[in-house]
C-alpha cells in the first residue's frame, strides 16, 4: 500500500492492529521512526482506543549495552584517550541504573562515539549462554519483554537478522506473530540484499584482533604468541585501505584483485589469519572468550573464500574489454555479485545476491501470516510491480492513495533553465548558482540534496564563496560534520539554516513549518552506471530480455527522487519550492514519467515565478 504523506497510515495500521487481538510485529526502516511509534504513536492510539494492548521494542543487539564487554573494556589500560575512558564510565554507570541498556537512552555519550564499539556485542562476539554476565543480559531482558508483548516494534535489520538464524537453524530473534507490517517498506530490497548476502570489513578483522588481544591476556597470559600473531594480524589489515586513494568507491571484486598491491595485501592478511587461527585452535578451550574468537576467525576465513570465488583468482583472466562482461557471467552462474566497497577509513567485501526475490517470496510463502508493506513511495503512478519483482510478492493485493495535501496551493516544482549536462564538470557550480538567487528570495531555511558526497562538499565551497562575496549569508550545516540528529535539531533551532546532505536526508528526516520552506536536489537519482551491483542486474535483465532502463533503472530513480521530494510538505499548513535542477526531468522523454510520478505541483522553468513564490509566501503572513 502506499499512501501519501498526511494520509495517517501510521493511524491505518495501528488501529485495526490494536483492535485485532493478535501480535502483531511492525517493522520500521529507521530507528528514529520505530522510537516515533513506540513513544508517542501507539500510546496514543492506545489511550484513544482504551485497550489495554501490552508494547515492546525491540533492537538489534549492537544498541544494547553488553556487560561482559564493557568490563572487559574498562580493565584494558590501552584505551586510547581520556575521552574514551571517560565515555566508557558514562556507559557503566548507565547500565548500573537503566532497566532497558538502551544506548539511545544514554544522551551524554554521542552516538559516534568509539566508546559504543567497546561497550556492546555483536553476533561475532556475542558468548551466548555461556557468558558470565547471561542473566542480566539486556538483549535477553529485551526480547523476554517481545515474547510476552501483543505488539513488538523492531526495524527492518532486525528482521532480516532472524531470518538468517532461522535459515541457519541457529535459533530465532523474534516471536511468533499473527502479522507482520512492513512500514518504510521501499528500504526491505536494499537491506535483504545485504542480509541475504555476505560482508567482511576491515572492521570486524580489527575488532576480531583487538578481542583476541583481550581474551588472551585474561586467558592465555603464559602464551605470548597469541597476543603477538594477533597484534601481526592487525597490522596486515590496514594496509588493505591504503590501497585505495579515494574513498567512496565501489568495485567489482575482479578489478581490485587485478591490482597487484591489493593482491599481495590480501595474500599477507589471509596467511596471517590462518596462522591466528591456528594458535586458537591451541587455546580455545582455555575461556568461552578465545573459544568465541575462533568460531569468528573460522567464521572470517570462509567468508573471505568465499568472496574471492572459483574464478576471482583465475591465471586465464580474458581480454580486459571482456572482463567485466564475463565477470558478471560467471556470477550470474551462482546468483552473486562480488564486490568492494571502500569507506573513509574501511573497505568491505561484499558478496551479494543478484536477486533476492526468490529467497524473500520464500519467506512469505512459508509463514502463515498477514504480510502489509506500506510507504509513501512504493508504487510509479500507481504501478507496484517494480517493488513486487524485487520482493517476489506474487498475487499480492495493493492499494493506493493520494496525499490529501493541496500541492498546488502549497507548493511548486522549479526546474531551472540553462544548466549543462550532469556528467559536466562544473555541473556542480551551477546548481548552486542556480539555486543562490532561490535561497535568498528562501531567506535560507533549504535543504540541498545531492545523489553524492563529493558534489555535496563541492557545493559546501561554492556556497561558501558565495556568502563572502555577498551581502546575504546564512548558517552551513553539512552532513557528516555532526549527527543527523545534532544537524536536524540544530537546522529547526536557527531557522534559517541551509543544510547539504547526502543519502542519509533522502528520507525519514520530518522537519515541518517554516524551517523548510525550499528543497534543492541536484540531479534524478539514477545509481551511477559503474556500480558493480547494478552493473550485473542490467546485465541479467538484458539476457532475460527485458529492458533493463525502463524495468529497474527509472522506477528506483522514481522512488528514490518522491523521497527526496518529500522532505518538502509535511503538515497542511506548510508551504515551499522544491528544485530540480536536472535538464533531463524535461528535455528526456523519460521526464514526463518522473514528474508526473511526483506530487502535483504547480510546475515552472521561470526564476521569477520561485521567488515571486515566497514574496507571496511573506505577503499572506
Amino acid at each position: 500500500m502506499e499512501a501519501g504523506t498526511g494520509t495517517g497510515k501510521t493511524l491505518a495500521y495501528l488501529v485495526p492492529a490494536m483492535l485485532s487481538g493478535g501480535k502483531t510485529i511492525i517493522s520500521t526502516g529507521t530507528k528514529t521512526l520505530q522510537d516515533q511509534l513506540f513513544h508517542r504513536d501507539i500510546p496514543a492510539v492506545r489511550e484513544a482506543l482504551a485497550k489495554p494492548v501490552t508494547v515492546a521494542l525491540l533492537k538489534g543487539r549492537a544498541n544494547y549495552v553488553c556487560h561482559y564487554h564493557l568490563e572487559r573494556a574498562l580493565a584494558d589500560a590501552r584505551l586510547t584517550s581520556r575521552e574514551l575512558a571517560r565515555h566508557l564510565q558514562q556507559i557503566a554507570q548507565f547500565a548500573k541504573l537503566d532497566d532497558s541498556g538502551d544506548r539511545m537512552a544514554l544522551k551524554t555519550v554521542p552516538e559516534e562515539s568509539p566508546a559504543w564499539s567497546y561497550a556492546v556485542s555483536s553476533r561475532d562476539n556475542c558468548l551466548g549462554g555461556d557468558c558470565p554476565n547471561h542473566r542480566d543480559c539486556f538483549v535477553l531482558k529485551a526480547r523476554k519483554r517481545a515474547l510476552e508483548a501483543d505488539l513488538v516494534v523492531i526495524n527492518h535489520h532486525l528482521f532480516f537478522a532472524d531470518v538468517l538464524l532461522k535459515d541457519e537453524g541457529a535459533g530465532e530473534l523474534l516471536p511468533a506473530a499473527n502479522a507482520v507490517i512492513f512500514d518504510e517498506a521501499h528500504q526491505l530490497p536494499e537491506v535483504a540484499s545485504l542480509f541475504f548476502g555476505q560482508t567482511l570489513t576491515t572492521g570486524m578483522l580489527l575488532e576480531l584482533a583487538r578481542d583476541v588481544r583481550e581474551e588472551a591476556d585474561q586467558a592465555a597470559g603464559d602464551f605470548l604468541q597469541l597476543t603477538q600473531a594477533a597484534t601481526d594480524f592487525e597490522q596486515s589489515v590496514r594496509p588493505l585501505r591504503l590501497q585505495f586513494n579515494s574513498a567512496q568507491q565501489r568495485l567489482p571484486a575482479h578489478r581490485v584483485l587485478d591490482q597487484a598491491g591489493f593482491s599481495e595485501a590480501l595474500a599477507e592478511l589471509q596467511q596471517r589469519l590462518g596462522h591466528l587461527h591456528g594458535l586458537l585452535e591451541l587455546q580455545a578451550e582455555r575461556s568461552e572468550g578465545l573459544k568465541n574468537c575462533l568460531e569468528r576467525a573460522e567464521a572470517c576465513i570462509e567468508k573471505l573464500e568465499n568472496w574471492l570465488g572459483p574464478k576471482a583468482l583465475s591465471p586465464n583472466s580474458p581480454p580486459e574489454g571482456e572482463r567485466d562482461k564475463v565477470s558478471r557471467r560467471d556470477d550470474e552462474l551462482d546468483g552473486t555479485i562480488r564486490w568492494v566497497e571502500v569507506g573513509t577509513h574501511a573497505v568491505m567485501l561484499h558478496a551479494t545476491p543478484l536477486n533476492v526475490s526468490e529467497i524473500f517470496a520464500r519467506q512469505v510463502e512459508a509463514s502463515a501470516k498477514a504480510w502489509i508493506f506500506t510507504s509513501a513511495t512504493l508504487a510509479v503512478r500507481g504501478d507496484f510491480s517494480h517493488f513486487l519483482d524485487e520482493l517476489g510478492l506474487r498475487d499480492a493485493e495493493t492499494g493506493y492513495w493520494d496525499s490529501p495535501f493541496d500541492y498546488a496551493e502549497q507548493a511548486l516544482l522549479y526546474v531551472p533553465t540553462g544548466l549543462p549536462e550532469p556528467n559536466s564538470a562544473d555541473y556542480t557550480q551551477a546548481v548552486v548558482e542556480a539555486a543562490w538567487p532561490v535561497l535568498k528570495a528562501s531567506g535560507g531555511r533549504a535543504f540541498l540534496l545531492f545523489t553524492s558526497l563529493r558534489a555535496m562538499n563541492e557545493a559546501h565551497g561554492w556556497l561558501q564563496d558565495k556568502m563572502a562575496q555577498s551581502d546575504m549569508a546564512f548558517p552551513l550545516l553539512r552532513q557528516g560534520d555532526k549527527s543527523r540528529s545534532e544537524l536536524l535539531a540544530e537546522f529547526r533551532q536557527l531557522g534559517d539554516a541551509v543544510l547539504l546532505g547526502s543519502q542519509s536526508f533522502w528520507e525519514g528526516v520530518d522537519v515541518a513549518g517554516e524551517a523548510l520552506s525550499l528543497v534543492v536536489i541536484d540531479r534524478l537519482p539514477f545509481q551511477p552506471p559503474d556500480d558493480p551491483v547494478l552493473a550485473a542486474r542490467i546485465d541479467a535483465l538484458k539476457r532475460a530480455g527485458k529492458n533493463a532502463f525502463f524495468d529497474y533503472q527509472l522506477p528506483h530513480a522514481i522512488i528514490n527522487l518522491k523521497q527526496g521530494a518529500g522532505r518538502l510538505i509535511r503538515r497542511e499548513t506548510d508551504r515551499g519550492v522544491l528544485m530540480i535542477c536536472d535538464p533531463r526531468l524535461v528535455e528526456k522523454s523519460y521526464g514526463r514519467r518522473i514528474w508526473q510520478a511526483l506530487p502535483p505541483m504547480r510546475r515552472s522553468r521561470l526564476l521569477a515565478e520561485a521567488v515571486d513564490f515566497f514574496e507571496a509566501a511573506c505577503t499572506a503572513l
